[in-house]
């Protein structure tokens, strides 16, 4: 127990019990306050602090959820103490029986739940699992063919020389991703991330015209481009993807199906996304964060067919160092939760949240990418619709309680930093029990916001981070906002007045 801590959180809350059955979750949520406490208070106040931020502002970041405590308290014991490197029974350090264990166990809740054939819960995130995927198929489609012409077992095997000839060519590669102002991630050929270095990378874009994905083109400009790995996947698209057709144009030229379903794992296992949307029975590899629709611990997963399951079991020494064993079991618990009925009653509630989001910004006047959505995600078009940039709606949104970000529509004419929209998603206020009524009451402040809100000139020129709001719609939309903060509290087992005495 903490020293020199006379006044401990977990005895005022168990006071306030007067002897009634204490919270498992809030009773060691208080318990790793006071041990944090006595080490350092800051870090305790901040986490504290951190409860109190989000719930008094809604969350509508798309990329973001609430798990469960069981996966939080999941990731704070011992196995964090644990090196682990390797995979489950062929480990470079011993004493790895417990670690083996649950990461089979996971990996098998992941083949279940997803129906794949392989998979493999070791990333850190969903960067690290693209990271391995790329290796994972450059090692097989380019790696292997190279050492079967020399007839030679492994790289160690490889004289100098021949090795540069395997390096020049695992790097003459090409990579065709979903480009970034059309929605697609950063890690799919974004000029400033690694993807891009990695590779000979390439873009697809949507239509200037609809916003959407049109596979016509893509057949032409695979047929042009002729890629090792055509990526499919998002992190800001507001529609489904026919991976089954586009598997079938992968297939045409040769190259590896690879989809990245980070945003939108929780609406494949939550059984939204079936058949010819579902990604999983039509890739080769697919990789996932844990953390988002599927609401689990912050990390990733790699899923594959049996001809890339070696390969990716290579993540370490790969890319990866020592995997996070605590981290993993977190992750068992989050696809257990995932494979229960209630989880896909919950994915279907995301999306029909998502959509009445959509229909009320619309409705009131707001231009919404795509006309609307069949996912998770809204993209609303703050430029054209209210003459602001993203960065001062997100900031005018903040001020009255609403938690989103910025995001760039396609062919957007204000950058990556001040962008011309706003990314909306309805996962974490769908797990606060939120239904479409008060998503409807969302979508009316908002506009009220921002139709109240003004861009403030710089020198003369019209600025694109100072704003204004209307001090009277600042007050009335955080009063309504903190009604439904209040209504829908986050983590409410945790009495934060106990916290404060």
């Amino acid at each position: 127990m903490p020293i020199d801590q006379p006044d401990l959180i977990v005895e005022r809350y168990l006071r306030r019990l007067g002897g009634g059955r204490p919270d498992p979750a809030a009773l060691t949520f208080f318990a790793s306050l006071d041990q944090m406490r006595s080490v350092d208070p800051l870090v305790a106040d901040r986490v504290v602090a951190e409860l109190v931020d989000q719930r008094s502002n809604i969350k509508l970041i798309a990329s973001e959820n609430y798990a469960s405590l069981a996966v939080q308290q999941a990731m704070g014991n011992l196995l964090t103490d644990k090196y682990a490197e390797g995979s489950a029974g062929h480990r470079f350090y011993a004493g790895c029986d417990n670690v083996d264990a649950i990461e089979s166990h996971g990996a098998d809740l992941a083949k279940a739940l997803f129906g794949a054939d392989h998979a493999y819960l070791q990333p850190h995130s969903g960067i690290d699992a693209n990271l391995v995927a790329f290796i994972a198929i450059l090692a097989t489609r380019v790696e292997e063919s190279f050492l079967e012409r020399l007839d030679v077992k492994n790289v160690s095997a490889l004289s100098d020389e021949q090795f540069a000839e395997l390096r020049t060519e695992l790097h003459d590669q090409r990579l065709l991703g979903m480009d970034y102002y059309s929605g697609g991630h950063l890690t799919h050929g974004y000029r400033f991330n690694i993807s891009s270095r990695l590779f000979d990378a390439r873009g697809y874009t949507v239509d200037r015209e609809t916003g959407l994905l049109d596979l016509d083109a893509l057949r032409t400009q695979l047929h042009e481009v002729r890629p090792l790995i055509l990526l499919a996947g998002y992190s800001a698209y507001t529609r489904k993807i026919d991976f089954a057709k586009m598997r079938e144009l992968a297939d045409e030229v040769g190259a590896t199906f690879m989809v990245d379903m980070a945003h939108f794992a929780g609406l494949v296992a939550g059984k939204v996304f079936t058949g010819a949307y579902d990604p999983v029975p039509h890739a080769h590899v697919v990789t996932s964060t844990t953390h988002k629709t599927l609401r689990g611990p912050r990390g990733g997963i790699v899923l594959s067919s049996a001809d890339y399951a070696d390969a990716v079991d290579k993540g370490c020494p790969a890319v990866l160092g020592g995997p996070l064993p605590h981290v993993m079991a977190a992750k068992a618990l989050a696809l257990k939760e995932a494979s229960q009925p209630s989880f896909q009653e919950y994915a279907a509630r995301i999306v029909d949240n998502a959509r009445a989001l959509a229909d009320g910004l619309q409705r009131r006047g707001a231009r919404v990418a795509t006309g609307g959505t069949d996912n998770h995600i809204v993209l609303a078009d703050v430029a054209s619709s209210f003459g602001l940039t993203g960065r001062q709606g997100e900031s005018a949104l903040r001020a009255v309680g609403m938690t989103l970000n910025r995001n760039s529509l396609p062919f957007d004419a204000n950058g990556p930093w001040y962008t011309s929209g706003l990314r909306l998603g309805t996962p974490a206020l769908t797990t606060l029990g939120m239904g479409t009524d008060e998503v409807d009451e969302i979508a009316d402040v908002a506009v009220e916001v921002l139709r109240a809100t003004t861009p403030v000139s710089v020198n003369g020129k019209p600025g694109k981070a100072k704003y204004e709001t209307e001090a009277k719609v600042v007050q009335e939309a955080r009063a309504r906002i903190a009604a439904l903060c209040d209504k829908f509290p986050v983590y409410p087992e945790i009495d934060l007045s106990i916290v404060e005495g």
